[in-house]
């Protein structure tokens, strides 16, 4: 009796009590069955997210004095000396951007230094907005929230979990900082001295400013998989997971390649490939933005050729885009255009299924068929 693609309704009592066989059957057509829908998590920001939101926020913030920084929770402030209070009535005199990271420079050698991290966003609104906690939660008037976050005057409670984690208050109008999600990994430090500052700083290239020489000399430092050398923000500055995915597709070349094993020729391609990635999307998302800030950041956006995109056809072959999920990220690729045509091994499903993972794009597509029978191992 066939079993059609896309039906969850396995009966496990009809198939009776399991033995080794029947299990690993089993774990065949769950395999074959699973959705192919991509992970919906949050990505981190990269280059061409920061550099819009520097591009948008000087005009509206440089030369402007900050007049208070209010916080939903202390622990997004990482530093202790300066005190936060320091910043207060402190004119922005640049902002720079320090591989992922926002620096706002301030008078008097300080730097505030925002890292969104994986879900954090940044909006901007009138001045003295009231940032909105979670439907139920507390409301924190402006001048009831003091360096702490913690409500002035009020009895302890337990805590709540808003969605704005930071306000920073201009003449011009209020930046706000939200973080999706139950983990809040943003942070914020304040820091005085260049010194300070360059403690920070993980030391990667930044491949817009680099010649094809040096690029090829940060990609040999280390012997590493591609996907891992170009997210190394000791190698290269502001390229995640997103970013890479699109990069090494463009060079046509595989998210597992090792370093030291690539030519001049893949080197070139790469190098030329992470400029024209970088420097396209940069000029997409300044179009998306318009005149105003940006809004909507997110890491699957309509136009990339892979990331986010897998079961989805390839843009340049039509091949279903292939994934590697591992920990909180997603790997995505074309087994035509990058690996010859490889399927590249799922940590879960490709050590549970050894010899029945598919090799190649031509077997996947063969098992992804509208039909599939199942197994007389499985059948009463």
């Amino acid at each position: 009796m066939p079993l059609r693609f896309g039906s969850l309704r396995l009966s496990l009592i009809a198939f009776g009590p399991y033995g080794p066989e029947e299990l690993f059957g089993l774990a065949v057509i769950i395999f074959l069955l699973r959705p192919e829908t991509t992970t919906n998590v949050p990505r981190m920001p990269e280059y061409p997210d920061i550099i819009v939101y520097l591009e948008r926020l000087q005009p509206r913030v440089k030369g402007q004095v900050l007049e208070r920084v209010r916080l939903a929770s202390p622990f997004l402030l990482r530093t202790v000396d300066p005190p936060l209070g320091a910043v207060e009535g402190k004119n922005v005199q640049d902002l720079r951007r320090l591989g992922k990271r926002i620096v706002f420079c301030l008078e008097q050698d300080l730097f505030l230094v925002l890292h969104l991290m994986i879900a954090g966003r940044l909006h901007w609104k009138e001045r003295g907005a009231l940032p909105e906690n979670r439907p139920g939660g507390l409301r924190l008037a402006p001048a009831e929230l003091s360096h702490s976050g913690h409500e002035a005057g009020a009895k302890r409670k337990p805590p709540r979990r808003p969605i704005w984690s930071a306000a920073f208050d201009f003449p011009s109008g209020t930046l706000t900082l939200t973080e999706a999600g139950t983990k809040k990994r943003a942070s914020l430090h304040l820091l005085r001295g260049e010194h300070a500052l360059a403690e920070l700083n993980p030391g990667g290239l930044e491949v817009l400013e680099a010649d094809e020489a040096t690029f090829r000399n940060a990609l040999l430092r280390e012997n590493h998989t591609l996907k891992r050398a170009l997210t190394d923000p000791r190698l290269f500055s502001g390229i995640g997971n997103a970013y890479s995915d699109e990069i090494l597709h463009g060079a046509g070349l595989s998210p597992l390649a090792l370093t030291q094993r690539l030519s001049q020729e893949e080197i070139g391609k790469l190098f030329e490939s992470a400029r024209r990635t970088l420097l396209d999307w940069a000029e997409r998302l300044r179009r998306v933005a318009g005149d105003g800030f940006p809004e909507g950041v997110t890491a699957f956006r309509e136009g990339m050729a892979v990331h986010g995109r897998y079961g989805k056809p390839c843009p340049v072959c039509g091949s279903a885009i292939q994934r590697i999920i591992y920990a909180e990220n997603e790997t995505n690729y074309c087994p035509r255009c990058q690996t010859g045509g490889k399927l590249l091994a799922d940590r879960s499903m490709s050590r549970l299924l050894k010899n029945d993972w598919p090799r190649t794009i031509e077997e996947w597509e063969l098992a992804k068929k509208p039909t599939t029978t199942i197994p007389n191992t499985l059948r009463k």
